[in-house]
């Protein structure tokens, strides 16, 4: 399950985006020489391609200033510079040529806005115009082609599906509801560490979180009697489906950006991998909502009941749309955006806790004084039960500062989802043409020198002054454009507010209940090398040692 990733003709998503980590890869081939002969050849006999009548700087439209650009080459403009971790490379050439630039990638013309003031404008100033999405044609696979909060087009359909995303499934009523299910889970990681911590060897640790996400998501879309969940008999073959299917989400085709290359995609196996890998999704997703549907025959459950799960909410809001003459939101509309909240919530949490336990691992002092104030709010909550519940997490500051600052350091989505510009329109005084791809940097626009100091070190004190605002969750909010893990405005994540308890419980148990470190006679510290996928991970596993703590 945690096997090396190979190596293959794959591009990330350049808004990678929406939560579990990349457990397999596309089938094994060796393919260097294969690209370097290819580009040999693309460059030696179609250079005269670069110098085309009418270029897009000449044509109508593209007259007025536009961002500068960096070198590029023939066909395949800037896509070589991205490299294996594109946030990086960009906030690179930004660097050199300005927080606004404009890219080729293949035939797609791309702005990157790579600082606070870009943000700014693209998801507040600007924000009806940077509206939409491009069509990404790995999401229209696995997504069944239909309009979903996350990846679709701006338009009436993206509202509907946002509506009832946001009002019957992520409202704050609805993210309660879960509240037994998280405790439920946390407990059970807290009893798996302690297994794996009284045998030899150091813990596991992200197999202990990536169990734990997805226990909390699959009870809260499936339901509590675990019939579809993780850990059931079928656990390891839906562990790999889901796995494949957040993986393939995460990566783009060849042919997305260069056309007449699709057939690569084809010779790599890879679109009969996105072929099996959305049947196999679809049947499942089927059988559940049939045996939901069979379920409720005499049993109908009332609007105001609390402990619907995703399926059967989003089936109350099908039977209401049908008794009212419409079938706007039908199976596929249902299957669609659960496949999108089960995907978000998982990766989202395991990213971030697993950069938060490597912070401060690497940090002792900052973890010390994160488990004093853990192990004090509960000792002092005046309950006899030994585990931290969400009644406690009111109280934990610092730790909802340690988890801001992880997010700023390593934002699970650094180049958020993509935006398309709807109309012609401007960035920081350049002309953004219409249908343009837009990304905005979030990794780099919260390392920025210029408003972060000590931008590249972990300093969870730096977010202190935010306790005063009486906000549990405002690094969620979208209102400081100097950090923007999970974007704002009309294409600000919706789900954040699902993902933020599950990570603080988490992060509370594992910290109260255990002393941490790392096995003695290896590496002094984690190493914080990334790894690019559906979300920019941590490369290595991450091992630690755990001794259990209880209070005196």
């Amino acid at each position: 399950m945690y096997q090396q990733h190979r190596r293959r003709i794959t591009m990330h998503l350049l808004v990678p985006s929406l939560t579990l980590p990349q457990l397999s890869a596309v089938p094994d081939m060796d393919v260097s020489p294969f690209v370097a002969l290819l580009l040999v050849a693309l460059l030696s006999l179609l250079l005269f391609a670069t110098r085309r009548k009418g270029s897009p700087s000449s044509r109508d439209g593209w007259r007025r200033r536009l961002p500068p650009s960096p070198p590029g080459l023939p066909l395949l403009g800037h896509l070589p510079l991205l490299g294996s971790l594109p946030h990086r490379n960009l906030r690179s050439m930004a660097a050199s040529y300005g927080p606004v630039m404009l890219l080729r990638l293949g035939r797609v013309p791309t702005v990157v806005a790579s600082s606070a003031a870009a943000a700014q404008e693209v998801m507040k100033a600007r924000d009806l115009a940077f509206a939409s999405r491009p069509r990404v044609r790995m999401a229209e696979r696995l997504l069944y082609g239909r309009d979903n909060m996350a990846f679709a087009p701006y338009g009436e359909s993206w509202r509907q599906a946002r509506r009832v995303c946001v009002l019957h499934l992520l409202s704050q009523r609805r993210v309660h509801s879960f509240r037994h299910a998280r405790e439920q889970e946390a407990a059970a990681m807290v009893g798996r560490v302690r297994r794996a911590a009284g045998g030899a060897g150091a813990v596991n640790l992200n197999a202990i979180l990536i169990s734990y996400t997805n226990g909390v998501i699959s009870r809260a879309v499936f339901g509590d009697d675990g019939s579809y969940g993780l850990d059931g008999g079928e656990g390891e073959k839906l562990a790999n489906l889901f796995a494949d299917f957040e993986e393939l989400l995460g990566t783009v085709t060849v042919g997305e950006f260069v056309p007449w290359l699709a057939w690569v995609d084809t010779l790599m196996g890879l679109d009969a991998k996105v072929t099996r890998t959305a049947e196999e999704m679809g049947a499942l997703l089927d059988r559940v909502i049939t045996e939901h549907r069979q379920r409720r025959r005499g049993n109908r459950r009332q609007e105001g009941d609390d402990h619907r799960d995703f399926v059967d909410v989003l089936l109350d809001v099908n039977e209401a749309e049908e008794e009212a003459g419409g079938v706007k939101f039908d199976n596929v509309a249902i299957k669609s955006n659960i496949l999108v909240l089960f995907a978000a919530a998982t990766d989202t949490t395991y990213t971030t806790l697993v950069w938060a336990m490597a912070e401060l691992v690497n940090h002792p002092h900052e973890m010390r004084r994160v488990q004093d104030e853990i192990r004090a709010a509960v000792a002092g909550s005046g309950h006899d039960d030994d585990v931290v519940t969400e009644d406690h997490l009111d109280k934990l500051r610092y730790l909802r500062r340690v988890i801001k600052e992880t997010l700023r350091l390593h934002a699970p989505l650094p180049l958020l989802l993509p935006h398309e510009t709807m109309e012609d329109t401007e960035l920081l005084g350049y002309h953004v043409p219409a249908r343009t791809r837009v990304i905005v940097n979030a990794w780099a626009i919260a390392r920025d020198l210029a408003t972060w100091e000590r931008a590249d070190e972990f300093v969870p004190e730096r977010f202190a002054d935010d306790d005063d605002d009486d906000v549990k969750t405002d690094y969620l909010l979208g209102q400081d454009f100097r950090f923007v893990p999970f974007g704002a405005g009309r294409r600000g994540c919706p789900g954040v507010g699902f993902a933020a308890p599950a990570m603080e419980l988490a992060l509370a148990s594992l910290l109260y209940h255990f002393d941490w470190a790392l096995p003695a006679g290896g590496a002094s510290k984690v190493e914080m090398e990334e790894l690019n996928g559906l979300s920019v991970r941590l490369k290595a596993i991450l091992h630690l040692v755990a001794k259990p703590w209880y209070p005196q």
